[in-house]
């Protein structure tokens, strides 16, 4: 058989619940609406995908830690521990870990090989120390800048990032040896065969990163992390309210012009609780159902 996807399945490890500006930025500093806004949107997913390749298993982000929830001391303390409480609640049960969403599809957390982390915010590793054993893919721009002073009012927590044992590898992107994905002309191609391909997406942080997948038969999907909380808004060109503004445009126009090579391709992020329904398309597509 050749080098290829043969399966993309979604989980989610509990929800989140955001402030609008957080989805939708408005006009506040971001510190100011994290402390002074009232409203929450409704509960949102906080998925994981997991992508299984002829030459092993691969996890987009890892989602929330549930000790999160259960552990008071997992969130710092002090003015840096106020605005993580302020800026986002989360639910998680007891059946929505990694291993559990895994389980699932079918899989075992061993089955995994690859773990790749769009980015190092809490959210999106809460689910490494059930995957221990895997290679953890993270951009080198991104592990920088959790290395840079005032990580954890940045949103680093290097107490959950910076542990003994863990294999984290830094990626940097070499020039794409063909234009298929153009306009991204660097990346990361994690089999050598073209179906999946990690891309620089900054923004929402420094170092983020998507993952692009190709599948015999189907649409293309494109894995974005925080680029985008609504595939809705994204296509309107409304930013969420963290990260730079400058860079979140630059990328969405990089998207949206990789989208338009590739017409119907499914764009899958974080949080949107539009994803289930639009892998679930997808894949719809490829069974031919």
């Amino acid at each position: 058989m050749s080098s290829q996807v043969l399966r993309v399945g979604r989980f989610s490890t509990g929800t989140v619940d955001i402030h609008p500006q957080h989805a939708y930025r408005g006009r506040s500093p971001m510190y100011w609406w994290i402390l002074a806004s009232k409203r929450w949107l409704a509960a949102r997913p906080i998925n994981v995908y997991a992508v299984e390749h002829s030459d092993g298993l691969v996890v987009f982000d890892t989602g929330q830690d549930r000790a999160s929830v259960t552990d008071c001391e997992y969130f710092p303390s002090g003015p840096t521990g106020v605005i993580y409480r302020r800026l986002a609640r989360f639910d998680v049960a007891e059946d929505e870990t990694v291993t559990s969403g895994l389980a699932g599809l079918g899989y075992q957390a061993s089955d995994v090989s690859v773990a790749v982390i769009s980015h190092l915010h809490q959210d999106h590793i809460g689910g490494i120390p059930e995957l221990a054993h895997a290679d953890l893919l993270v951009s080198a721009d991104e592990w920088r800048s959790h290395m840079r002073p005032l990580a954890g009012p940045r949103g680093y927590l290097r107490a959950h990032i910076d542990v003994p044992g863990w294999s984290w590898r830094q990626l940097e992107f070499p020039r794409l040896a063909d234009a298929v994905l153009q306009p991204f002309t660097h990346g990361h191609d994690l089999f050598g065969d073209g179906s999946v391909v990690i891309l620089p997406t900054p923004g929402h942080t420094p170092g983020s990163i998507s993952m692009f997948v190709r599948r015999p038969g189907s649409v293309p999907l494109l894995l974005v992390g925080d680029l985008t909380y609504d595939i809705h808004a994204l296509v309107e060109g409304v930013h969420g309210g963290v990260g730079s503004h400058r860079r979140l445009r630059q990328t969405r126009a990089k998207v949206l012009a990789l989208k338009s090579n590739y017409p119907g391709m499914r764009i899958l992020a974080a949080h949107d609780p539009h994803a289930a329904r639009l892998l679930d398309t997808a894949n719809a597509v490829e069974t031919g159902r």
